[in-house]
């Protein structure tokens, strides 16, 4: 089978999810006519008909609550925010209403909010944000956010068959730059657990989404440099988050370092530490550290964007010095 890309997995799964239910269908602006921004829905109106892949008003907050209402009466609806960034005005409905719905009146709620999320693309404030952490205290919501096409296609695909309703943050930089043979097989991802990208010994980096691949580029270079072995941990998942894993690996290596591409305060890094403080503080040899963005808004010079975001040689340096400790 031949390589296939991360928009490309996400393409496959919305392809044999609808063709397996009659009930999912798609909504979004300019998800049918003209296949999506990024074309990820590319071929979808073609094949299943505007009645299962509808283009909408340019509002967000429409969007979300016309799946939640498809979702109350049997449907399952997979919303996209052309880009993530502007989920922000859909956060009443998926806060109050969404995410509260089974709670309050027990009334189903399957549904998948997707869209192309972060930065690395020269995209500017508007177009470049990570909005996890908005999300991450919100009880009722699961979030996952995959780094490789195999759990961008995995997740797409249980988040579709799930009860609740699921944000599937997908990273753009990644779209047409990571490529997997998937090799035909049924791929699903299951929601809540993460993945051992890299085995190690010596320190653990804890990250999910873009910053996988430039956790395994740090990891690569101090082991060749320094000798250091590093275990590498994807989360995939950020609702709920896998608290054994996470233990696992501060347990195997006694140092650890957190990465993400959001911003420091108030970033899913802090909720990390204090559940590895509350729960293993004692298998610690030295202080969590945290390689994230700067807490500015994302600029479009290439050289800003370049200092605000985490590089490759911003993790080297705190792996550095969690092995000097």
């Amino acid at each position: 089978m031949a390589e296939i890309t991360y928009l490309e997995a996400i393409r496959e799964a919305l392809f044999e999810e609808m063709e397996r239910d009659p009930k999912i269908f798609c909504l979004g602006e300019d998800v049918g006519a003209y296949g999506g921004a990024f074309k990820v829905t590319e071929g979808l109106q073609q094949k299943f008909g505007g009645a299962r892949v509808i283009d909408t008003p340019i509002s967000e907050a429409a969007i979300i609550g016309a799946g939640a209402g498809a979702a109350h009466m049997g449907m399952r609806p997979v919303c996209e925010m052309q880009f993530i960034d502007f989920i922000s005005t859909g956060y009443d409905m998926l806060t109050n209403y969404v995410a509260t719905a089974r709670y309050r009146a027990m009334l189903p709620c399957p549904m998948v909010v997707r869209g192309p999320s972060g930065g690395y693309v020269r995209g500017g404030p508007f177009h470049s944000q990570n909005p996890e952490a908005a999300f991450l205290h919100t009880p009722g919501l699961k979030m996952v956010y995959p780094a490789t096409a195999r759990d961008a296609k995995g997740l797409l695909k249980s988040a579709i068959r799930d009860e609740d309703c699921v944000l599937f943050f997908e990273h753009k930089y990644l779209y047409r730059r990571i490529k997997e043979d998937l090799g035909g097989e049924e791929v699903l991802t299951p929601i809540g657990k993460a993945r051992i990208a890299r085995e190690g010994r010596d320190i653990s980096i804890i990250t999910y989404a873009a910053t996988v691949w430039k956790a395994l580029e740090a990891a690569e270079q101090v082991e060749r440099e320094d000798g250091l072995s590093v275990e590498v941990l994807d989360l995939r998942s950020l609702l709920p988050m896998d608290d054994d894993a996470i233990f696992q690996t501060v347990r195997k290596t006694n140092r650890v370092l957190i990465v993400h591409e959001d911003t420091r305060t108030g970033g899913v890094a802090g909720e990390i530490t204090a559940r590895i403080t509350e729960n293993v503080f004692e298998w610690l040899d030295a202080p969590i550290l945290r390689v994230t963005a700067a807490d500015v808004p994302l600029p479009y010079s290439p050289p800003l964007e370049d200092y605000v975001l985490p590089q490759t040689a911003d993790i080297v340096t705190a792996l550095r010095r969690l092995a000097a400790y």
